[in-house]
């Protein structure tokens, strides 16, 4: 059973950023506020990544199942997402999308879990690209998402979080910390291994912050996805990604191998690798994994997380 744990389906892109707006241009384009983006590779035209299309990868690489996530980047996509779950409910899970921020939020939400039936949440923070970008003073453990965290808790969903890069302003390490001591069996996945500096592999300040992120995924109702580091690490390294295999071998030796979730990505890392190959990237070269450890990683921790609900 090998699972994708963070995947993306979109129909086109129409998100927004605190550079502005993203909308597709065509041929993996896409407008990024004033700048232009190859953000898929040049064969996606339109700038699109349908469920059908991620299906096809997942067969070609032997991929059994997926988790659709969302972001603010992409846009909306609460009814494509839910769409696709429908028409391949043995493939696909997804996840719902929120802006805490937005007037009706408490409407959207009873929307996805309601009328939807997603029974996951996403929530991007990154500064960049996610919700603290456009809303500057959002804190996880803040008033506009405390009814997120009892809701989650009360209705047995699992909250997915991408926390942005170690040391902005969106890694709020303490304030989740301080949401799990409140609610210790609120189920959480940190996406991007809580994004490992990998371009600043000597920053000691910053690997500590890293690390104590990380650490979190101690407690028995955190777990932490692989998704993207064959991207951060593609600015310094060639496949198979050394410094990003690293991270992983640090990861299990700190938290364990029961709670890594693999997941690729996809589409937005498709430019710096083929769909194999980020699976390749555990499935094959992190050769420290033992068998049991791999086949947790690549699919039965997802299971356990996203799919036995």
């Amino acid at each position: 059973m090998i699972i994708d744990a963070h995947v993306h389906v979109i129909d086109h892109v129409a998100g927004r950023t605190r550079s502005g707006p993203t909308r597709s241009l065509g041929y993996g384009k896409i407008s990024w506020g004033p700048r232009e983006l190859q953000l898929l590779t040049p064969s996606a035209n339109p700038t699109a990544f349908s469920p059908e299309t991620l299906l096809a990868y997942m067969d070609w690489a032997g991929v059994d199942k997926a988790v659709l996530l969302q972001g603010g980047f992409y846009g909306d996509k609460n009814s494509y997402v839910a769409s696709a779950t429908a028409r391949w409910p043995d493939r696909l899970v997804g996840a719902g999308y929120i802006d805490p921020c937005a007037a009706d939020a408490e409407k959207v939400f009873r929307r996805c879990v309601d009328e939807l039936g997603f029974r996951i949440l996403k929530f991007e923070l990154s500064v960049e690209t996610g919700l603290v970008g456009l809303h500057p003073q959002l804190r996880l453990d803040g008033e506009s998402m405390s009814w997120i965290w009892d809701e989650a808790k009360r209705r047995d969903l699992v909250v997915t979080l991408d926390l942005g890069a170690v040391g902005s302003a969106s890694y709020q390490t303490d304030a989740l910390r301080a949401i799990l001591d409140r609610h210790p069996r609120l189920k959480v996945v940190i996406a991007h291994l809580a994004q490992p500096p990998i371009a600043a592999i000597d920053d000691s300040e910053l690997d500590l912050r890293w690390e104590a992120q990380l650490l979190l995924a101690r407690r028995p109702n955190v777990w932490l996805d692989l998704s993207s580091l064959p991207g951060y690490a593609a600015a310094i390294e060639e496949y198979p990604y050394p410094t990003a295999q690293a991270y992983v071998r640090r990861a299990v030796e700190l938290v364990g191998a029961d709670k890594l979730l693999w997941g690729s990505d996809v589409p937005g890392v498709l430019p710096v690798a083929t769909y194999p190959q980020l699976l390749g990237f555990v499935a094959q070269h992190c050769d420290f994994l033992a068998d049991d450890d791999r086949k947790r990683i690549l699919g039965l921790n997802a299971e356990q997380v996203y799919f036995s609900r």
